[in-house]
């Protein structure tokens, strides 16, 4: 609720405080004496357009300062880390110097747009201006939502919403760049078909060159083996030949001189030796035989090797490290497709969730506003607008986080003309009469502060009566406040506040004052009849006693 309101040099006010009540709060006093004045600062305290002429003349700033106190801190508060405290403060201060003004939340400074949002959830103004909660479709559907008890239903259907949305986001993310994709998953599959059908071993060239170089010179090899064997074994003094005739003649001369045989036992372990290296010679000779098919073949498979090492490494172990690396890639690249393919069929699903959750949410929108439509057509009728009409006009949307409904208030107050949306309505009464309307056949509305400017324009007697009587119900659930003409109105008031224009050397400024028992007495008889008379006086107490009973 609001409990304090202050304003400075606004208009024509110079400096005026007031402190609400809970309950109907009624400002009453003259024609022009500046009640108007008093919603429009409250207004721009709310977020509203400010303008420089608004400043009162002679004056550098303007300044309009409301307090709240609340239950439960707004998450915008959390959001913007602002501290919450007792309560809630807004204050705007408009500057001719800058042209500009500043907006601050809790003696932080904020953008205008955050006094405009938390404005606008905790007080609706109603009345000579238009104003955003009345008028806006999103907040007609969301006033409707909560007078059905369908705010659970409506969070729902916005996380099924919100579900939907992430999963087309990441739809879009996997879908973004596929024909890129696709090429790339058709080269990384080249290229490791490629190294696996050459299928190369770590080592192998080393191999192939050694290979190569044999194959290259076998007639040489032969040639030199021949020379070898025939040196050591097949010609005629050969090594063997000779070391074996060596071997006999130290043997003879060991036999006349014993130390003469010293060498004969290093002869004897060579021979063996000489033996052994021939049986290989002459085996190896044989073995050195051309074979230009294996050539060929080796030089190819080096060739292959060399175009591997030329597009994909320095080696054979850099080749198959690059294809393990291609070979991740592309299991990637095929696991994002199956996610996708995955993922389609999941928000197909969803869709359908959303679809049948909206569709559900829709009917018993319209069934509860059917019976709500009749609700406010009958209170219309008891508020002086007896040939009025109220629809609310559904037309479908896509699925969002509202659902697939757009509402639309239509309202039509003379006989034979068309329904128009509330925006169009022409008079202010006729506006602030049927909020009342809605607010009283809609309770569950969340906004906790109500404010009506003249809800009694063009009524009175019975009507006045029983517009007071409906302004009390609201006040039993949210905080009223009222300016009125009507004494019935201000005798129902738990809380009544004169506004007066006050003359002086100075100049004129307004002045507000809360009045009780006699005071209050004197303001409803002023309101009945304009003078104070024991009559007007008596009817006064009774109005204000039969308001006390309401």
């Amino acid at each position: 609720m609001i409990r304090e309101l202050r304003i400075r040099d606004f208009a024509i006010i110079r400096d005026l405080e007031v402190c609400f009540q809970p309950g109907l709060n009624v400002l009453t006093g003259e024609t022009g004496a500046g009640k108007s004045i008093i919603i429009d600062a409250l207004g721009i305290a709310l977020g509203e357009r400010a303008y420089s002429e608004m400043i009162r003349s002679g004056c550098d700033s303007a300044a309009v300062q409301v307090y709240f106190e609340t239950k439960d801190t707004p998450p915008i508060l959390e959001e913007l880390a602002i501290g919450g405290g007792d309560g809630i403060v807004l204050r705007r201060v408009i500057s001719t110097s800058s042209g500009k003004s500043r907006a601050f939340l809790n003696d932080t400074m904020v953008g205008v747009q955050t006094l405009s949002d938390l404005g606008r959830d905790l007080v609706d103004i109603h009345g000579q201006h238009e104003h955003q909660s009345l008028l806006s479709s999103q907040n007609q559907l969301r006033m409707l939502d909560e007078a059905a008890g369908l705010v659970t239903e409506r969070k729902l259907v916005g996380a099924m919403f919100a579900q939907v949305q992430s999963a087309k986001e990441k739809l879009a993310g996997i879908g973004s760049g596929l024909e890129e994709k696709n090429r790339r998953r058709e080269f990384l599959t080249f290229q490791i078909e490629e190294i696996t059908s050459a299928g190369p071993e770590p080592g192998e060239d080393a191999k192939l060159e050694e290979e190569k170089k044999i194959l290259s010179h076998m007639l040489r090899l032969r040639e030199l083996m021949e020379s070898a064997y025939s040196l050591i074994y097949g010609a005629e003094n050969s090594a063997l030949e000779g070391l074996s005739g060596a071997k006999n003649a130290l043997e003879e001369a060991a036999s006349i001189d014993p130390e003469a045989g010293q060498p004969l036992e290093f002869i004897r372990q060579a021979l063996p030796y000489l033996e052994e290296a021939a049986m290989f010679l002459r085996s190896k000779k044989d073995s050195y035989e051309p074979d230009p098919d294996r050539l060929a073949q080796v030089e190819e498979r080096l060739e292959l090797i060399k175009k591997l090492r030329k597009k994909y490494g320095g080696s054979i172990e850099e080749i198959l490290e690059f294809m393990e690396r291609a070979q991740a890639e592309l299991s990637e690249i095929i696991d994002e497709g199956e996610n996708s393919e995955k993922l389609e069929k999941e928000l197909k699903e969803l869709e359908k969730q959303l679809n049948e959750a909206s569709e559900a949410l829709s009917a018993k929108r319209k069934k509860f506003a059917a019976g709500a439509e009749m609700a406010i057509t009958l209170i219309l009728k008891e508020l002086a607008l007896e040939k009025a009409v109220f629809r609310m006009e559904f037309s479908r949307t896509v699925p969002g986080g509202d659902g697939a409904d757009k509402i639309e208030f239509l309202f039509n107050a003379n006989p034979g003309e068309a329904l128009k949306p509330l925006g169009k309505v022409a008079s202010g009464g006729e506006l602030s009469r049927l909020m009342l309307a809605l607010k009283s056949a809609m309770r569950s509305n969340g906004v906790p502060v109500l404010v009506f400017d003249e809800v009694d324009a063009g009524i009175g007697g019975k009507t006045a009566w029983n517009v007071a009587i409906k302004l009390k119900e609201l006040a039993r659930t949210h905080q009223v406040l009222c300016i009125t003409h009507e004494p019935q109105i201000a005798g129902a008031a738990g809380a009544h506040f004169v506004i007066e224009k006050e003359a002086s050397e100075e100049g004129t400024k307004v002045i507000i004052r809360e009045v009780k028992g006699g005071a209050r007495q004197e303001e409803v008889a002023r309101m009945l009849g304009g003078k104070l008379t024991d009559a007007s006086l008596r009817h006064a107490k009774e109005l204000i006693e039969r308001g006390f009973l309401l």
